[in-house]
């Protein structure tokens, strides 16, 4: 009866121990390449979000952490502007929303780096038609049903994914608060 019950626990604990050793092998293996990816990921959307900056240092004022768009130039390398991460609760959950900012505290790009919302509704964020209405707009960014007018800080929701629209907003205003209040409201150095 004994051996009954002792093999198979043997054969069994054999079997948990390779499948675990396995998959710490491989976890060990592709991890660094995980990481590298997602840190070349990171500085490709830094680079769409805030194209006329040349490299990005990793910044942390008032509590808020950001990345300062560098310029480089012979004479003197300046900022011209910088980028924010940030988050908000839209339909299908949270998103990640990366945002740039130029030193008069208008937005340069907005890229969505997570987002799971209905697909052919508000995964339609993730395109360049909609993030485009957010260039060169400021804090306050507001969402119309029907139509916008960018001159009053405004963007058209996308049909049927109002409330993803309104996430992307939020996320936008949230980069643009942060901007405000780790820089100043004229971008100051």
């Amino acid at each position: 009866m004994k051996k009954n019950i002792l093999v198979p626990t043997i054969a069994l604990f054999l079997i948990c121990l390779v499948a675990t050793t396995l998959l710490a092998f491989a976890n060990s293996v592709t991890a660094p390449i995980i990481e590298e990816l997602a840190v070349q990921t990171e500085m490709e959307s830094r680079k769409k979000v805030l194209p006329e900056a040349d490299e990005f240092l990793d910044q942390n004022q008032n509590g808020i952490s950001y990345a300062m768009g560098i310029k480089t130039d012979p004479v003197l390398n300046r900022p011209i502007g910088y980028v924010f991460t940030t988050t908000a609760k839209s339909y299908g959950g949270e998103i990640l929303v990366m945002t740039g900012i130029d030193q008069d505290g208008k937005v340069t790009g907005v890229e969505l780096l997570s987002i799971n919302d209905t697909a052919g509704l508000g995964m339609n964020a993730t395109k360049e038609d909609f993030r485009s209405q957010f260039l060169g707009l400021v804090n306050g960014i507001k969402v119309m049903k029907n139509s916008s007018n960018p001159d009053n800080n405004e963007i058209t929701a996308l049909t049927g994914a109002t409330i993803t629209s309104q996430a992307v907003a939020d996320a936008v205003n949230a980069a643009l608060a942060d901007f405000e209040k780790a820089i100043g409201k004229a971008g100051a150095n």
